[in-house]
């Protein structure tokens, strides 16, 4: 995809402030710290479009940008930080799971997943909930730089068994650093919104 546009549209703590903008969405999960926001700012070629922060959990709250007034990229809250209580844990997960039943125009999840470690169980979770709700689901494994080009293969099947995934759902391993899948993703993503 040839970016030409990438904006900052709102930020969403309820439902009520959801952007009412007649486009398809693509939403990324994933664990706090995961790369989100590395992972939007190299997709629309943007050093900070995306706040990259330096504390995992910082994404409290669902962002909203517009590619090209053809799409928009949905940042959900990270999830399986620790360092946060109990309630606001549960506030993240209701504003997530708000988002996720009800928006009608989301089209695609991205789960991203860190290449180098096995998914958790908060990964399973929201993998079992994106596959129930019937959702496109799209599987990134980030931070591929990390590894040898040549474990990759390795890590990607090692993912697919811990989340019990079809052949059919990919699996694409990127790198913000390297610039490695963009291509890829954004190709799976318009082959899914067809």
């Amino acid at each position: 995809m040839i970016i030409k546009k990438a904006e900052f549209i709102t930020t969403a703590v309820e439902s009520s402030q959801y952007p009412n903008l007649d486009l398809p969405e693509i939403a990324l999960a994933g664990r706090s710290n995961v790369g989100k926001s590395s992972l939007i700012n190299t997709l629309v070629n943007r050093k900070s479009l995306a706040r990259v922060g330096n504390t995992p959990g910082k994404t409290r709250v669902i962002n909203f940008y517009n590619v090209n007034d053809a799409l928009l990229l949905v940042d959900l809250p990270g999830y399986g930080y620790a360092k946060v209580s109990k309630e606001e844990k549960q506030s993240w997960a209701r504003l997530t799971e708000t988002y996720l039943t009800s928006r009608k125009h989301l089209k695609v999840i991205l789960l991203l997943v860190d290449i180098r470690h096995d998914p958790t169980e908060d990964d399973v979770l929201m993998r079992e909930y994106i596959l129930g709700s019937g959702r496109s689901l799209i599987v990134v494994a980030t931070k591929a730089d990390k590894i040898n080009r040549s474990e990759q293969k390795k890590h990607i099947e090692n993912i697919r068994t811990c989340l019990n995934l079809d052949e059919d759902i990919p699996i694409i391993p990127f790198s913000a650093m390297k610039r490695q899948g963009i291509d890829e993703v954004w190709n799976a993503v318009e082959t899914m919104m067809k």
